[in-house]
């Protein structure tokens, strides 16, 4: 691979004119970046932080192969490549100076990158998370089922949104990666998180759902507060935005897993989730 193959650019609208008819082929597989892009494109080029984002289209005799992108100081994120392709993308990279907090691609891309970095700047991979990719198949509601109901979080609950983002993002050990109120904002705006709430009203789960784009929905975050797990709560409100993702028209659900959580894992497949591949991110 020459370094002239790879298209580079800082502007999304310029990324998605080359790119966007090979991530539309393939939606469940490129779903992070069609839903990154879609919400830089709607919400603007700083919407993931004050830095610019940066895009990469790998292209060959006229064909679009592959592509990156990174919004810092985020990681990078890669549609699959080969190991020759990883190793090129890696030394044009390097080469560039430009430096990388991590990558996160399909665990066999991820690895031959993280490879191919550690051999041109010395930077040590570590392991950060292996995840799961799961597509919706037929929808099974959990049993027993909780008392309660779903509830689409409004205004009021802009408090609420708030703390369990930042909770949720503190459980994964990162920073969260938007203000936590704009966060709400957007989501309120959109109706975009439905609670699971006791027939009290009290709100105990949250599930949340990114914009349909290229008739896929993906599933996230789903959080429930450590001492209400177990009750069945999170399964309860997955089921519910699964399905009014269903009824939006969604021709593909899909939802990312720590595969180092069984419970989830085994939780989402009784609902009906189906694996369709797996991916790992790797810090530097």
């Amino acid at each position: 691979m020459r370094p002239d193959d790879w298209y580079l650019t800082d502007d999304v609208d310029s990324f998605l004119a080359r790119a966007a008819d090979f991530l539309h082929s393939r939606p469940a597989l490129h779903t992070i970046p069609l839903t990154v892009t879609e919400a830089l494109r709607t919400r603007g080029p700083h919407s993931y932080g004050a830095e610019d984002p940066v895009f990469g289209v790998l292209e060959r005799v006229g064909e679009v192969r592959a592509t990156y992108f990174r919004t810092p100081p985020r990681r990078l994120n890669l549609t699959p490549l080969t190991p020759d392709e990883s190793d090129a993308l890696a030394a044009h990279l390097a080469g560039l100076g430009r430096p990388l907090p991590g990558v996160s691609a399909d665990r066999d891309t991820a690895a031959a990158f993280a490879d191919a970095w550690q051999r041109l700047t010395g930077a040590t991979p570590t392991l950060h998370e292996r995840q799961r990719l799961y597509r919706l198949g037929t929808l099974t509601a959990p049993e027993p089922r909780p008392e309660g109901r779903g509830r689409v979080a409004g205004e009021q609950d802009r408090d609420q949104l708030m703390l369990w983002y930042r909770e949720f993002a503190a459980s994964l050990g990162a920073a969260p990666s938007a203000d936590a109120g704009s966060w709400a904002d957007t989501r309120i705006a959109n109706g975009r998180v439905t609670f699971w709430e006791t027939p009290d009203g009290t709100p105990v789960s949250m599930a949340g759902v990114t914009p349909m784009v290229a008739g896929q929905i993906r599933i996230a975050p789903v959080y429930t507060p450590a001492h209400l797990r177990g009750c069945g709560y999170a399964g309860a409100a997955t089921v519910e935005v699964s399905r009014a993702a269903l009824a939006a028209g969604a021709a593909e659900v899909l939802l990312f897993t720590d595969l180092a959580n069984p419970t989830s894992n085994g939780l989402y497949q009784r609902i009906g989730y189906r694996p369709v591949t797996d991916f790992a991110v790797y810090d530097f």
